[in-house]
């Protein structure tokens, strides 16, 4: 099977799957209170309201107002979020979302170099001190809360060094010093700087990323190598490597031709997923780093009941798990094409 039917077949699957999605968000929508809370506002007299929920088809049958409801989805229409102002929260997801994609980019690429680096290391010096202490690390940045972590690198690098800024993306004054000119690109600011030619801001930026993404990566970190290391033993035992070291090949090229790619089928659906879930809105470290992405808007929603908001972020969140699903995949088929003939 090529890899563009394989692909086609797997977008064809995704589609019960979404539909799924929707019917169980629409039911949330029904359970968790007036669905037409989310565009009806206090100051608005009875006769207005009940024109809302005739616009809405509130007073129809269950399935009338869940095709409305996907129609409006679909076009975009997906409430108003009072926690930004009652902009729209589509426009809200947009404003939010690059500062989410930039964390979560640069924590899963340090997770992958360093993981994929750890396991290897691991497996190659089985049982000896690096293995050990490999082990005893990952089993630490699995152990160790999130929040501990963070608390503990904003006192180190903050409050004793005054190496790293606590919070936020940028400093504030500084951005206001520099940002003559400034156009948001992308969203992303990191991105943004280099592409405004701003180096300053991109080196504050940089210095800004450092503490969250470290901290959001440590615990994948940790996964990344336990599951590496595991993979790689199995694969370092099996006879078409002990045949290459038969042949005299040193054991760089064993490792680096032969066994790394075997092992990294089970490495990178751990990867994927974990992707798709960070993407969905890093809550604890967003809100410890002041961080403004989908995860701290998403907090300030459930503080405030915001019912529009909330949904939205469910909704958003379940097609970026899923679609993450579609990439690991589509990995899989790379890493090992027999499935592709599945």
């Amino acid at each position: 099977m090529r890899m563009r039917t394989y692909i086609v077949r797997r977008l064809l699957l995704l589609i019960p799957v979404l539909i799924g999605i929707s019917i169980f968000v629409f039911c949330l929508t029904r359970i968790g209170g007036d669905p037409a809370a989310i565009y009806i506002s206090p100051h608005m007299s009875a006769e207005e309201r009940e024109i809302v929920r005739e616009s809405l088809h509130l007073n129809d049958d269950i399935f009338t107002q869940y095709f409305y409801w996907l129609s409006a989805i679909l076009r975009g229409d997906w409430g108003l979020d009072p926690t930004n102002g009652d902009v729209p929260v589509t426009q809200s997801i947009m404003e939010f979302f690059p500062a989410t994609l930039e964390l979560t980019l640069i924590s899963v690429f340090i997770a992958v170099i360093i993981g994929l680096f750890l396991g290897t290391l691991s497996a190659s010096h089985k049982d000896r001190g690096i293995d050990h202490s490999t082990r005893i690390m990952a089993l630490l940045g699995v152990s160790l809360p999130i929040f501990v972590l963070a608390l503990i690198l904003q006192y180190v690098f903050y409050f004793q060094l005054g190496w790293l800024p606590a919070v936020q993306r940028y400093d504030v004054v500084l951005f206001g010093q520099y940002s003559v000119g400034w156009n948001s690109y992308t969203g992303m600011f990191l991105a943004d700087s280099l592409l405004n030619g701003n180096m300053t801001m991109f080196v504050d930026g940089v210095k800004h990323i450092i503490l969250p993404s470290l901290t959001l990566a440590f615990s994948l970190i940790a996964v990344i190598t336990r599951i590496m290391r595991t993979s790689m033993v199995e694969v370092l035992n099996q006879d078409y490597i002990k045949a290459a070291r038969a042949k005299g090949l040193p054991e760089r090229l064993v490792i680096a031709r032969h066994a790394r790619r075997n092992a990294l089928i089970p490495t990178a659906t751990v990867v994927g997923m974990s992707f798709g879930a960070l993407l969905g809105g890093a809550v604890i470290i967003e809100t410890i780093f002041s961080w403004p992405g989908l995860g701290r808007w998403s907090t300030q929603a459930i503080v405030q009941l915001a019912s529009a908001p909330i949904m939205g972020f469910v909704l958003f969140t379940a097609v970026l798990i899923v679609l993450s699903s579609l990439v690991v995949d589509i990995m899989y088929a790379y890493l090992d094409p027999r499935v592709k003939l599945g």
